[in-house]
């Protein structure tokens, strides 16, 4: 029912009737460095996201140039963040992405959603799924989560996935999650790798699944996850995004 093929010229911007950019530090927004102690500052400057001409996107971190401040000082890092709030709201069904990621410790590339009550119903009552996070510092793990009222942050509903082949940095793979109001499940390489059922959920808090979502890909540096990067050789780095596809439920 929806999707970005990210067809077009090198250079060119994403399609901004499908994708917003967030911008800066967090500061004016989520809260200084995202809620997590991110040192990223995020741009839309081609030089950190833009198409390559082959039908990908690329989200590219890079060492921060002089003059950009951020909430921790001058900014170290810079990067990009898309979301598809309040331009497409993907319903309870199936949503996918083919990425390949970079490595290298501190990186936190994520495709993920929030429910569509996000800002005005605040984290974590609004809900959130992590359909692909990863630790820059483990080439083949990924990890899914499920968080909501009860059960966020430290959340008991995740799960570390490793790959079946290949790294994380060595070819595309495919992320997705399909989800209704009584399960949620996440895939990589059509795998299914972890589920959470509604009653598992209602154990802690108020299920966040019976609603649609909006998409969001980026590529953080720094914080919670995986720990600043202790090293500056890994920049540039880039995220490759082949496509994100929406199905809805028949």
């Amino acid at each position: 029912m929806w999707s970005d093929e990210f067809d077009g010229p090198a250079g060119a911007r994403v399609d901004g009737t499908k994708w917003n950019y967030n911008l800066q530090d967090g500061c004016s927004s989520a809260g200084c460095g995202w809620g997590n102690n991110e040192k990223e500052y995020y741009s839309d400057a081609p030089e950190n996201i833009a198409l390559n001409g082959q039908g990908q996107l690329m989200i590219v971190a890079r060492v921060a140039p002089p003059g950009l401040s951020c909430y921790y000082g001058p900014c170290r890092y810079t990067s990009a963040k898309i979301t598809t709030r309040g331009k497409m709201n993907a319903a309870p069904g199936r949503v996918e992405a083919r990425i390949k990621l970079a490595l290298g410790q501190g990186l936190w590339p994520a495709f993920w959603m929030l429910g569509q009550g996000d800002p005005t119903l605040d984290w974590p009552a609004c809900g959130e799924l992590d359909i692909m996070e990863n630790k820059g510092s483990q080439p083949t793990t990924t990890s899914s989560a499920v968080h909501g009222p009860g059960y966020s942050g430290n959340t008991p509903f995740a799960h570390a996935n490793n790959l079946a082949r290949g790294t994380i940095s060595d070819d595309f793979h495919i992320f997705a999650v399909e989800w209704d109001s009584l399960h949620v499940r996440f895939y990589v390489d059509d795998i299914l790798h972890y589920q959470v059922t509604r009653a598992e959920i209602e154990h802690f808090g108020k299920s966040i699944l019976d609603q649609p979502f909006f998409v969001i890909l980026n590529l953080a540096v720094g914080g919670h996850f995986d720990g600043d990067p202790q090293s500056d050789t890994i920049f540039p780095a880039t995220m490759l995004v082949d496509y994100v596809r929406v199905y809805a439920r028949q």
